[in-house]
């Protein structure tokens, strides 16, 4: 029998074509298996139980809303971890959010955009009893997203012809009754772009990020809502746990 000669127009040629590849692009993706991996934990507890002194935290959260209390309200069951740095955009209220943690005086450090609606943690600066970097509100998301992306550094404008350029406002103030003088925080590395002035901005990398989601899932993809979706995720993506 004569072979048969079959002639396909270039538009169902091309129709054919895309069908075949979106069936091998189909089944390459579900040949892939992660039954292993679950990285959801029975309690609070079993999330911290390596938590250390001295760690950084990245807290997310904006005033009152997207604050991860469970975490936090755990870190107040640990009085051996001290000396906590915490990455925030604000240090919460007298007796909310990480707040909590400065009453208990787990915290050494704090890193924020907001401090006004404290006032334990306006009486601990003034008075010498914690460290303060000030740092303005999309300069801290930045910085967040940059160590999780493994950015060192970057230039922003925020900030330029400021205290936070200049260094003038104390990192640290003098502690009442101690002979050490207060501490301050270098100037910032300042460069020109196309006649106008940057910012030098280091990035920053925690050991744990406590955020709030809406929903996860065993792999650990998180979903945020509303308000929660300010510092949450760039933080959750960030940290070492």
């Amino acid at each position: 029998m004569a072979p048969r000669l079959v002639s396909m127009r270039p538009r169902t040629m091309l129709k054919h074509a895309t069908q075949a590849n979106a069936l091998l692009t189909r089944s390459f993706s579900i040949s892939i298996s992660r039954h292993g991996i679950n990285k959801v934990v029975s309690s609070a507890a079993e999330a911290l139980k390596d938590m250390k002194p001295n760690t950084t935290l990245l807290c997310g959260g904006f005033g009152l809303c997207g604050v991860p209390d469970t975490l936090i309200n755990e870190v107040l069951n640990k009085p051996d971890v001290t000396g906590l740095t915490a990455v925030s955009n604000n240090a919460g209220t007298d007796d909310f959010g990480l707040g909590k943690l400065l009453k208990s005086r787990q915290v050494r450090k704090m890193v924020a955009s907001y401090i006004g609606e404290n006032k334990t943690f306006e009486k601990m600066y003034l008075t010498g009893d914690i460290e303060l970097e000030l740092t303005p509100q999309g300069t801290l998301a930045e910085r967040c997203a940059a160590g999780g992306k493994g950015i060192p550094a970057f230039y922003t404008p925020a900030g330029v012809g400021t205290v936070v350029q200049n260094g003038d406002l104390p990192s640290r103030n003098k502690p009442i009754g101690s002979s050490s003088d207060a501490k301050f925080p270098d100037p910032k590395d300042v460069k020109v772009f196309d006649g106008k002035p940057y910012l030098l901005e280091r990035s920053i990398t925690g050991d744990y990020a406590f955020v709030k989601a809406f929903k996860a899932d065993k792999l650990g993809n998180c979903q945020f809502r509303l308000a929660a979706q300010n510092f949450n995720g760039p933080m959750g993506r960030n940290a070492t746990m």
